[in-house]
């Protein structure tokens, strides 16, 4: 069962409906119940790090995915915000972060480019400096959708999946065992997005 955790925060039927277009069903909930029976997890999400965490903390969320991710092991895809939540803080708030990879979220800082905006938005390209499943099975350069104005500092590189240019380079996604992040929308990035979603349920 592939659950899409429901804090109130993310692009959730863009999601659902990308995984139903590869042949998958997935179910949106907040329920604790429905969490803990997940194979899969997606923690999707769109807006601030600090209301985020909030949200999961009311929602009585954050045992259950501690003890689904850490100790169940089960594989967790975190997108955007959901990606930055499972840092250890971010610039963006006072709180804490999940917690489960040794990294920081902090504003892109690009006064030497000033011709570049922020947020960085629109489609760019990816590179995987590690192999991985989640990287398999693209058939020409893959570009995904972003949007964002902070980006995730990994403090080992041996959790930076891949990485991608504006300005300099960033890491635009993360992985430690079971646990993997993107910070862009693959839900939003057509036939790029639908194989990393068929990746990430058949073969992570």
């Amino acid at each position: 069962m592939i659950v899409i955790v429901d804090y109130k925060m993310g692009n959730l039927g863009s999601v659902s409906n990308i995984i139903k277009k590869i042949g998958c069903e997935s179910i949106i909930t907040s329920d604790i119940e429905i969490i803990k029976k997940a194979d899969k997890i997606i923690l999707p999400g769109v807006g601030s790090f600090e209301r985020a965490m909030n949200n999961l903390r009311e929602l009585n969320l954050i045992e259950t995915l501690n003890h689904k991710v850490l100790v169940e092991k089960t594989p967790t895809l975190g997108i955007c915000l959901g990606m930055q939540l499972l840092t250890q803080s971010s610039e963006e708030g006072d709180v804490k972060g999940l917690g489960y990879i040794n990294a920081t979220t902090v504003k892109f800082q690009l006064t030497e480019f000033p011709e570049l905006k922020i947020p960085h938005m629109g489609w760019n390209e990816v590179e995987f400096p590690q192999n991985h499943p989640l990287c398999d099975a693209y058939h020409e350069k893959p570009r995904f959708y972003f949007v964002h104005s902070y980006h995730v500092v990994c403090e080992n590189e041996e959790n930076k999946l891949m990485t991608t240019q504006h300005g300099k380079e960033f890491t635009s996604a993360i992985v430690k065992e079971n646990i993997i992040g993107v910070q862009f929308h693959p839900e939003k990035s057509h036939k790029f997005g639908m194989t990393l979603f068929k990746n990430f349920i058949e073969r992570c």
